[in-house]
């Protein structure tokens, strides 16, 4: 495969986080004239960030049609949140047992613990304004354990897939935290997760990060099967599945 040149990379990260963000919605139209002008890219590296986005499953693409933000649907979000639970639970376990062999693999996960302890204090003494304005400091803490997870986790193969599902779970993020009350729920959760690890607790660590999975997947369904208004008519529902 050829590298990505500057632009096409930017292009592509660009487009990345409009559709990871929302800010592009799902079944949006990706067409390469229109990108190019916003942009101020050449088609080429459009195309190309069009197709590199398609691989990793966030655009529906076939040669000579429009592309088009993937759509989320309810059996979708089943299915992938099916091979998270197969994923995560097992890597938070290793990476207890790692850490309790070896210290300096818990040192992320520590100041972890207390940025999400500054952040919890500094989330309830606010305002329901300025709450929705801290979102995304809770996004940044949440992607830091993710990522610090996938660090630590010993076993590369492991590592490397629950990597290459990070766009699709980045994206969903933004539908599972709908409302202070879920972005509370979570951050017990992310506590929970992180003690279990920094105490070297296999067990828990595992059923913490189950747990989690599980009320996050519940908290999805619930926005996408209730709040339509706020997704948009172009996201396909797939209840079936």
């Amino acid at each position: 495969m050829a590298r990505a040149t500057g632009k096409s990379e930017a292009v592509y990260e660009r487009l990345k986080g409009d559709i990871e963000s929302l800010r592009l919605r799902p079944g949006a139209k990706l067409g390469e004239v229109q990108l190019s002008e916003e942009l101020g890219a050449s088609r080429t590296p459009v195309r190309e960030a069009i197709r590199r986005l398609a691989r990793e499953g966030l655009v529906d693409f076939v040669p000579g049609e429009v592309a088009r933000v993937a759509p989320i649907s309810l059996g979708g979000v089943r299915a992938l949140f099916e091979f998270r639970m197969l994923l995560e639970p097992r890597a938070a376990a290793s990476v207890a047992a790692a850490g309790a062999a070896d210290e300096r693999l818990l040192i992320p996960f520590r100041t972890l613990e207390q940025q999400l302890e500054d952040f919890d204090e500094h989330f309830r003494a606010q305002d329901a304004v300025a709450q929705a304005r801290s979102y995304q400091e809770f996004y940044d803490i949440s992607e830091g354990f993710d990522q610090a997870v996938i660090s630590a986790c010993r076993n590369p193969y492991l590592a490397r897939t629950i990597r290459d599902l990070r766009s699709q779970t980045v994206r969903l993020r933004h539908l599972s935290h709908s409302g202070p009350r879920r972005m509370l729920t979570s951050l017990e959760e992310h506590r929970a997760m992180l003690r279990a690890i920094t105490s070297g607790d296999v067990q828990a660590a595992d059923a913490a990060s189950r747990h989690h999975l599980a009320q996050t997947l519940q908290a999805l369904i619930e926005s996408l099967t209730s709040q339509d208004v706020t997704l948009g008519t172009d996201i396909h529902l797939d209840v079936a599945g």
